[in-house]
């Protein structure tokens, strides 16, 4: 799987890409936005605009992102690897070319079932992520 090594790290307090002014494009390279390394099985890059996030989310098989829910609404789009989201106790498989939308508040718990790539968008984006105040997945 692309982009989850050693040598990446996490910086405390670290910049995500910079979000896009209003009224200007910004063009993003995935190789030149940040890797931030959550914990040994998840990474993460995030790329903000004012009203909508992209998250790139590498995670290694057996990666469990806990139970939580967000007032986000979100679009998981799996681009390689399988990953098993549980919703009100009902398991759903989402693999690679398929996209999983999840409205807000809605709580969610998610497994890497093989090594995954995937991009998550948020709006609006993530402020918890953003701050670098989401605990539940630094573990």
């Amino acid at each position: 799987m692309a982009g989850l090594t050693k040598k990446s790290r996490s910086r405390k307090g670290g910049k995500s890409s910079k979000a896009v002014p209003p009224g200007q494009a910004k063009r993003h390279i995935w190789t030149k936005v940040e890797l931030e390394t959550l914990n040994p099985l998840l990474q993460r890059q995030l790329v903000t605009g004012s009203k909508v996030m992209l998250a790139r989310i590498l995670l290694k098989k057996g990666c469990v992102v806990p139970l939580h829910s967000h007032h986000n609404e979100q679009l998981s789009y799996v681009i390689e690897g399988v990953l098993k989201f549980t919703i009100r106790g009902k398991d759903t498989i989402v693999r690679a070319g398929e996209v999983l939308t999840i409205p807000p508040h809605l709580p969610h718990l998610v497994k890497a079932l093989r090594d995954t790539v995937s991009l998550d968008i948020f709006h609006p984006p993530r402020m918890d992520w953003i701050r670098r105040t989401d605990d539940y997945l630094r573990r």
